[in-house]
């Protein structure tokens, strides 16, 4: 049996997933808490022997050596995923891959398995970020952009009278909260319309857009183009790596 883990920047996710066979429950944990290795100890007593980790990260190497160890103490030491120039038939458009962050790698991937494309590949994360796929593979790049959440957050930083809290997201807000909510979702709804008019352009077909992360159902209901939920992007894709590489990844 394996076992998948997408460590991101705020959460941990895990999923059971044999081959030839689907995911299965997604479970999550946050990371940001001291006890944070003591709640993982539950779900480490599940683990049977003989079981594989297969550990894709972002996460900071403080967050990483701990998952890492703590796997390991339980005597699944975790093979590591990373970026590579081309995988189960896509192409990496970066010169430098392992700039790449893993997790968009391992979309990448996942969409191609889903289909041939092109696909439009949005994570509304703790950061935004939006990736072209086209129909043979090849990754045209993409862009990164703070989240709503982080933006509000930055404009708090630099300017004490924009600290508002809450607030719902309008058009035309009569209010600074509203206002705030309503400009910084609107910032993230702009790019993603606007990356996929550019990539309609580019290709000379719209791309389906896979949307996922954890501010993706308040990206979707704004968004004024069909999307496909895709919450398990990053594990689907670690399946689809996991698979590819065997026990070549330690």
């Amino acid at each position: 049996m394996n076992w998948l883990l997408d460590l991101g920047n705020s959460r941990l996710k895990a999923a059971r997933w044999s081959p030839g066979e689907g995911l299965g429950e997604v479970q999550a944990w946050a990371h940001g808490a001291s006890d944070f290795p003591a709640c993982l100890q539950p779900w480490l007593a599940t683990l049977a022997p003989g079981d594989t980790c297969w550990l894709a990260s972002v996460a900071s190497p403080e967050v990483t050596a701990t998952v890492a160890a703590q796997l390991a103490g339980a005597g699944h030491p975790a093979r590591r995923a990373r970026t590579r120039p081309a995988l189960a038939g896509v192409r990496i458009a970066y010169a430098e891959p392992s700039r790449l962050g893993v997790d968009r790698f391992l979309a990448l991937l996942a969409a191609h398995a889903r289909g041939p494309g092109p696909w439009l590949l949005v994570s509304a994360g703790s950061a935004l970020t939006v990736d072209l796929l086209d129909a043979a593979g090849q990754h045209r790049g993409g862009v990164i952009a703070p989240s709503p959440e982080h933006m509000r957050a930055a404009l708090a930083a630099r300017f004490p009278a924009l600290a508002y809290a809450g607030g719902e997201a309008h058009a035309f807000a009569t209010d600074t909260a509203d206002a705030l909510a309503g400009g910084s979702l609107g910032a993230a709804v702009g790019l993603v319309e606007r990356s996929h008019r550019e990539a309609t352009r580019l290709l000379g077909v719209a791309p389906a857009v896979l949307l996922g992360g954890g501010g993706a159902e308040r990206l979707r209901e704004l968004l004024e183009m069909d999307v496909v939920p895709a919450p398990a992007l990053v594990l689907e894709g670690l399946a689809v790596y996991a698979t590819q590489a065997g026990s070549d990844d330690e």
